[in-house]
């Protein structure tokens, strides 16, 4: 019987389309747009990028309780 060796490499992104983005989070594209305060990243003219890492911190702050809204960061979203 022969054998095969299968080597895959993976890659993990560091920074996401916003529809990757929301789904790191869980989270429908309309709804994450509208709940996370974490600002992309313009990696090339018109290339937006979100953060995993900033996502993560964002997450935290969620499941803490730390995350709170405020005048500006609402308004900052719209």
């Amino acid at each position: 019987m022969a054998t095969t060796n299968l080597n895959i490499s993976v890659i993990d992104k560091r920074m996401l389309k916003q529809s990757e983005a929301a789904s790191y989070a869980g989270l429908p594209v309309k709804h994450f747009k509208a709940a996370c305060p974490v600002r992309p990243v313009e990696l090339m003219q018109g290339a937006l990028r979100w953060d995993r890492r900033d996502l993560d911190l964002w997450i935290d702050d969620v499941k803490s309780g730390s995350a709170t809204d405020t005048r500006e960061t609402i308004l900052d979203r719209l």
